[in-house]
């Protein structure tokens, strides 16, 4: 069961690696990661 656990792990993140390569998804990438960092900074300047 581990086994098959770590191979559909494998197969998934393969899949997101290979997806992130493209440029319109590359592009989303960037805008939700900068969208989170954005986030992440605003929480620390009101405190």
């Amino acid at each position: 069961m581990r086994f098959l656990k770590g191979a559909a792990l494998f197969a998934i993140g393969k899949r997101l690696y290979s997806e992130s390569r493209k440029p319109h998804n590359r592009a989303k990438i960037d805008r939700a990661v900068q969208s989170f960092r954005d986030r992440r900074a605003g929480r620390r300047k009101k405190h």
